[in-house]
């Protein structure tokens, strides 16, 4: 069955062959499509549960932004399951600046590692490799942008990364 692309798809990144920029590459492809499936999504919706588990498209992004601080700032997070939930003053534009600030400064600490073996510099907790924290956000947030492509297309309509 042949396929089309849809307009809204947004390819994968070209990058370099480099195994850092590759993996830096995926995760800035998947962290700016969660991003944008949040961005413009209508209230209230983009905070109802469209799923029996609760989940919706502003506690997910809530949730990826606790996951990157914790895995490249060293913030410690207690009750993850809470991070999942957006406060009712929360708007779209706000917790879609908080990820976005929260990537930049990943990003910054990430600028400054140069080798994948290294432990990632978290600050008072132990700290996986540079490689298997890279692996691990793009397993995140790919996982997680998945599910935000069904609920942004539940709530209305809007499809393609």
């Amino acid at each position: 069955m042949p396929t089309t692309k849809r307009p809204n798809d947004t390819p994968p990144p070209r990058t370099e062959n480099s195994e850092s920029e590759v993996l830096r590459g995926f995760l800035d492809y998947l962290r700016a499509a969660i991003a944008a499936k949040v961005e413009g999504a209508p209230e209230p919706q983009v905070r109802t549960a469209a799923v029996a588990s609760g989940t919706n498209l502003l506690g997910l992004l809530r949730h990826l932004t606790f996951v990157e601080r914790s895995m490249f700032l060293g913030d410690r997070v207690a009750n993850w399951q809470a991070t999942f939930q957006a406060a009712p003053t929360d708007t779209v534009a706000d917790v879609v600046a908080r990820y976005r600030e929260a990537v930049e400064r990943a990003n910054e600490i990430l600028d400054g590692c140069t080798d994948l073996g290294a432990p990632v510099p978290r600050p008072g907790r132990p700290a996986p490799s540079l490689r298997w924290a890279l692996t691990h956000m793009i397993e995140e947030t790919g996982r997680h942008a998945g599910h935000a492509d069904i609920l942004r297309e539940l709530i209305d309509g809007t499809t393609g990364r």
